[in-house]
């Protein structure tokens, strides 16, 4: 009989080793809320065309309470979430958490949080992967495979000093006009800022430059925010169609995992599950457990596993987030072009900052502004409505925003535990995060580069617009159960197998050491295909 292994969750890690199990013979029951979203509205219509031919246009792109809507002084956001994809972030009725010095996001949907992201693919090099228990030459053939499963568009130049070029990299995706004057620019300035420690490049972004089986390439509508109607930019959920076309896999929709019960020798028997509505919990067995449910979520199971098994509550140091600041700039060069919405929506061009460590590597994704609510940058504008409306229009083509990424350390002082109170059936998740001493430092000198490479562009930042995002709001989740060479209590092995409960693994986030600048989503495929391919 084929063997069995459970896994928890349907995000970017889950479903990766799902399938990569799947694909040596398993049999994979995946265990899910998997709350779902709407299907787009006329798939074909750009930005534009879609305003006109909606029946209630602000229903579509605003709710149909405003409810997408960015009031003034909304923490400084200047992106709200559309209102068709709060199913990604709904919390469930009766799970409680609480926090202090992190704003945590957590998500129940089909596919997980990946469902609402950008795209940005970056791999991880040997430097940043210093206190992992690998090295690129581990992971790199599994980035490959990962890119040649969902389709990764970018290019090999400037920025391939820091991210290492794997193979299946397809063509760049076509720049709007802004992104190509900053890099035309770039050429021109390219020694005198490599000098200084900046590069710019094309991003690498999970987004079809050409067409791969039923997805088509980006149609440049305009629309990625509200969830690109063609396929083209890969989310989770279509690798979870891909798995449920295997006979040898079940998808168990509706239910919320609590915790796993545990055997006299320490190995899983099962897991407990409940109705996410509400209802009573059933107790499912199972053979190899694997928790996939998103760092800060697999680590609440495993919590109350401990507490349930032994009495114990205890508390998981070392969680890690990247910080992040949104740097406003407007270009002096692109002020009166004129404007069109059928371009990609997202960033398209990456900045690179070295620094005197190779780990503390700065990252930025730089979004020039397309189709996009506007009122969150009018009503931040320090103007009258009417002006502010008119400069805005009027500069609409030349404004951009760098979203600069800083990495983050393991620190025993940001934690996860349990609350001692309960909620009537479990106790609340309890977090805490305070930021290293050097963290101003750190921004600070990254800071003074970013803004001397966009004057040097021809770009300035309007004062007093540049914003720090509260920590957890970059979802880069990690670092409370992390891979160890070292044989130690609340770790995991080199292939993520906890070193606690012999058949339970964790491939999400939850198990890294070190948290580089990057997006991670590429990284937690790329770690669940290696574990998949070599643990079983």
């Amino acid at each position: 009989m084929k063997a069995q292994v459970a896994v928890v969750g349907s995000g970017a890690s889950g479903v990766h080793f799902a399938l990569s199990l799947l694909r040596k013979g398993y049999r994979v029951t995946m265990f899910d809320v998997g709350r779902r979203g709407t299907s787009p509205v006329e798939p074909q219509a750009n930005f534009t065309k879609l305003k006109e031919q909606l029946s209630d246009p602000s229903a579509y792109f605003l709710g149909p309470n405003y409810d997408g809507v960015l009031l003034p002084d909304a923490d400084g956001e200047y992106y709200g979430i559309p209102p068709g994809k709060n199913y990604i972030f709904d919390a469930l009725h009766d799970f409680n958490h609480s926090a202090r010095g992190f704003s945590p996001l957590f998500s129940f949907a089909r596919g997980g949080l990946a469902e609402a992201w950008t795209g940005g693919c970056y791999p991880l090099n040997d430097a940043e992967l210093t206190d992992f228990p690998f090295g690129y030459n581990e992971i790199g053939s599994h980035y490959s495979e990962v890119a040649r499963r969902i389709g990764i568009s970018g290019e090999a130049d400037d920025l391939a000093r820091f991210m290492p070029v794997h193979d299946n990299l397809l063509p760049g995706l076509r720049l709007d006009p802004h992104s190509k004057g900053l890099l035309k620019h770039y050429s021109r300035k390219r020694d005198r800022l490599n000098r200084e420690g900046a590069y710019i490049g094309r991003t690498r972004v999970a987004t079809l430059s050409e067409a791969k089986g039923s997805r088509s390439a980006c149609g440049y509508l305009g629309r990625c925010l509200w969830g690109c109607p063609v396929n083209a930019l890969y989310t989770p959920s279509q690798t979870l169609a891909e798995c449920r076309s295997y006979p040898d896999f079940e998808y168990t929709a509706g239910m919320h995992v609590d915790y796993f019960k545990v055997g006299a020798d320490r190995r899983i028997t099962s897991i407990v599950a409940r109705p996410a509505e509400g209802g009573t919990e059933q107790e499912i067995k199972v053979d190899q457990l694997a928790l996939a449910a998103g760092a800060l979520l697999s680590t609440k199971i495993f919590l109350l596993s401990v507490l349930r098994a032994t009495g114990q509550r205890i508390r998981l140091g070392g969680l890690m987030d990247n910080r992040q600041i949104l740097v406003p700039f407007v270009n002096l060069r692109m002020i009166g072009r004129p404007y069109s919405p059928e371009n990609y929506q997202y960033h398209l061009l990456g900045m690179g900052i070295e620094t005197g460590d190779p780990r503390d590597y700065v990252h930025g994704q730089i979004t020039t502004l397309k189709t996009a609510l506007l009122h969150p940058i009018i009503q931040n504008l320090p103007f009258d409505l009417r002006t502010a409306t008119f400069i805005t229009r009027s500069m609409r083509t030349a404004l951009g925003v760098v979203n600069v990424n800083f990495r983050d350390t393991r620190r025993d002082e940001n934690y996860v535990t349990l609350s001692e109170k309960t909620n009537g059936r479990q106790p609340d998740l309890e977090i805490s995060y305070s930021p290293s001493a050097d963290e101003p430092d750190r921004m600070r000198e990254a800071m003074k580069k970013v803004t001397k490479t966009l004057r040097t562009l021809g770009c300035i930042i309007p004062p007093g617009m540049a914003h720090v995002r509260p920590m957890g709001a970059s979802v880069h989740y990690a670092g409370t159960l992390p891979m160890s060479k070292t044989n130690a209590p609340f770790t995991t092995t080199e292939y993520c197998q906890s070193r606690d409960f012999e058949n339970l693994f964790l491939v999400d986030g939850s198990t890294y050491p070190f948290l580089p600048a990057k997006n991670i989503t590429f990284t937690l495929m790329a770690n669940a295909v290696r574990v998949a391919e070599a643990a079983f």
